[in-house]
């Protein structure tokens, strides 16, 4: 269809998301783009975030959360490559709280720079997936 996007979201454990919609935006690290019918060639490194998927009428269809991955624009459609990947209204909020405050804890508790390092990245993913259940972080 010339109206819409053939859209893929795909993690190492099954195939997500794979149909055809108005209009897909993706968490870039650069920021966030959305995909529409046409769009032109790209490759991109995705953040942790949310990709909101848009049907008919701008009306977002679905909500996945992304804890990292790389997206790809062709003249096919898009695919994205998720490191994991979990529906919004799947994420349970209790997890999700335990999982910040465990990696808050991780980075004060990091002995060296590559500890840290390491913390802070699963911290990154802990506010983002709180982030997309509409919570404050802070």
């Amino acid at each position: 269809m010339a109206d819409q996007v053939h859209f893929e979201l795909v993690s190492p454990e099954r195939l997500l998301f794979s149909a055809n919609v108005g209009e897909i935006v993706i968490p870039g690290t650069e920021g966030d783009f959305a995909v529409l019918p046409g769009h032109s060639n790209l490759i991109s490194t995705v953040r942790p975030g949310v990709i909101q998927i848009l049907g008919d009428g701008n009306s977002i269809s679905d909500r996945i959360f992304v804890e990292g991955g790389f997206a790809e624009v062709n003249a096919a459609g898009c695919t994205v490559l998720a490191e994991r990947a979990q529906r919004v209204d799947e994420i349970d909020r209790a997890k999700a709280e335990q999982a910040l405050a465990d990696a808050r804890e991780d980075v004060q508790d990091a002995k060296n720079d590559a500890e840290r390092a390491a913390a802070v990245d699963i911290l990154t993913v802990a506010e983002a997936r709180m982030h997309a259940l509409g919570a404050s972080v802070y």
